[in-house]
């Protein structure tokens, strides 16, 4: 490394304008969750009955989250753990918190675009035949039987799985503008064109409307379940990706003078505008299956990997021109999951660039060659289903709940710090928050985030997760969770070097207990500003 390259921080990156920066965060937002967890949550949960709860939770709890990453973010204009630091020292550990959940997440989701990419090709020839569940489970995953930990590599996942790696090790490189922003402006516009074509090619489906009326006839029973209003908020947080890093890390590029709670709204608005598109689209398909087959909705009706993976394979080979729903779902999913996936490996990059100030490049290796390996000694061998739905179940309700959690009770009650995030907001914001924003941050989204990490906890201590071993739920559930946090606490404790970005002076001072404390900056650190400051 040259001398230039370690006397100082180099000088931050940024998206080139609001444009760039709204398709990266919709990027992020809209990802597999969109296509095949929402559907399904909201036929279950009081079909057009549950849109009442969903737009309550966007606007009392998705929103002002959004709005809180984004400040945090822009305020410190740093990577997670480094904002949370120009927060106040104390609460560094949260950002290293989510550097670790999204660096369990992208284990797993590298697997799932690896079978996205490979189904996609099987769309032409209809691989999968008249049985598609036993061609996923028993030649695509080769699922080991019974469950539990193997290293017997499947090389039909093997393959995919490291072409996945190295495509987001080339966009990673490029940097925030050239890799990121650009990765977004194409495939964002390709991806809704797909699938606004995918939805109404199955609009014209026979059954599609039977599809669409199990969907959105009302069950207004539902909305006296607190279990339906948990579900919508659930399902708010984890689609906006909000909560472990990601939206504080893409709004630490934003422009000073950016709007940023009209840019989140765009961003909120146009996530959930995708959800309710993928609902029509997934149930008229449903639809065409259940008439097709004779039966009803309910009995065809299922989420996850079980309606990409085997409801959608079986809709294509009944359906006319199978092959092109078949390109389009499975292509869409692919685009959606990858542009997740180029905002989760963000983050880590980012932490780290800060951290040991290694340029854009270096930074992007260190990131990804452990994570690839891990992922593909782990999801590339017939016990990678087994430990994907752990992993994907425990760091979702454990760490990523958790974590935002935990730092909406530290900084608005340890550091008292709404006030300051809310005048920094304001100063830039055509949409400006008050009092509201800081009674729904502070009082509602504690209370529904607290009452489904414990109705979760207590359910799993009534019955283990999945019927699982002991063993895989110790190393990969709890384990895994406990081990983030210690690793966070730990990271937090070391020292940052004099050459990384820490050292800058803030764009803001840190927070303590209401007040900003303005610290005296000598003459050293004003010198390393004005050589690699913003």
């Amino acid at each position: 490394m040259s001398t230039t390259k370690t006397s100082a921080p180099q000088k931050r990156e940024g998206f080139s304008s609001r444009k760039v920066f709204i398709f990266a965060a919709i990027g992020s937002a809209v990802g597999l969750g969109n296509i095949w967890r929402f559907p399904y949550v909201a036929y279950d949960n009081g079909g057009g009955a549950f849109m009442i709860p969903y737009l309550v939770a966007l606007l009392t709890a998705g929103l002002p989250f959004l709005f809180f990453d984004y400040v945090i973010g822009h305020r410190a204009r740093a990577s997670s753990p480094l904002a949370f630091r120009r927060l106040n020292r104390k609460t560094e550990f949260i950002g290293w918190w989510h550097m670790g959940i999204n660096f369990i997440i992208a284990i797993y989701y590298a697997a799932i675009l690896a079978w996205a990419a490979r189904y996609l090709f099987y769309s032409f020839d209809h691989a999968w035949g008249d049985d598609p569940q036993t061609f996923l489970f028993s030649e695509v995953l080769q699922v080991a039987d019974p469950a539990g930990l193997t290293f017997d590599f499947v090389p039909g996942i093997l393959i995919p799985i490291v072409v996945i790696w190295v495509l987001l090790a080339v966009i990673m490189s490029l940097g925030v503008q050239k890799g990121v922003g650009l990765a977004n402006l194409f495939f964002i516009p390709v991806l809704i064109i797909m699938f606004i074509v995918l939805v109404g090619y199955s609009l014209t489906l026979n059954g599609a409307m039977t599809g669409l009326d199990a969907l959105f006839t009302p069950d207004w029973g539902a909305l006296t379940k607190p279990e339906v209003w948990v579900a919508a908020y659930g399902q708010i947080f984890f689609s906006l990706s909000i909560g472990f890093g990601i939206m504080i890390t893409y709004a630490s590029y934003l422009k000073n003078k950016t709007d940023l709670t009209g840019t989140g709204a765009v961003v909120g608005f146009a996530n959930s505008s995708f959800e309710l598109l993928a609902g029509i689209g997934v149930f008229a398909a449903l639809g065409f299956m259940a008439t097709a087959a004779g039966t009803s909705v309910s009995e065809v009706a299922t989420s996850g990997i079980g309606l990409a993976f085997i409801a959608f394979p079986t809709i294509i080979s009944q359906a006319p021109g199978g092959t092109f729903i078949g390109v389009l779902f499975f292509g869409s999913l692919l685009f959606a999951g990858f542009t997740s996936m180029i905002s989760i490996i963000e983050v880590i990059v980012a932490g780290v660039e800060d951290k040991f100030n290694l340029g854009r490049v270096r930074s992007t290796l260190f990131v990804i060659a452990p994570i690839a390996l891990i992922s593909t000694v782990l999801m590339a061998t017939t016990s990678g289903l087994y430990v994907l739905d752990i992993l994907d179940n425990f760091v979702n309700q454990f760490g990523i709940l958790a974590a935002g959690l935990v730092s909406i009770i530290v900084v608005a009650y340890l550091l008292r710090g709404l006030p300051i995030l809310r005048n920094h907001l304001n100063e830039r914001s055509s949409w400006r928050m008050g009092r509201l924003w800081m009674l729904l941050l502070a009082v509602i989204t504690p209370i529904i985030l607290g009452y489904s990490l414990i109705n979760t906890f207590m359910g799993l201590m009534k019955e283990p997760y999945g019927g699982y071993p002991d063993q895989m739920l110790n190393i990969f559930g709890w384990g895994m969770v406990i081990a983030l946090l210690v690793a966070a606490v730990i990271l937090s404790m070391l020292p940052w070097s004099k050459t990384s970005r820490a050292a800058l002076t803030p764009p803001a001072p840190p927070i303590s207990g209401g007040k900003v404390v303005h610290d005296h900056v000598d003459a050293t650190v004003k010198n390393v500003t004005a050589q690699g400051g913003k």
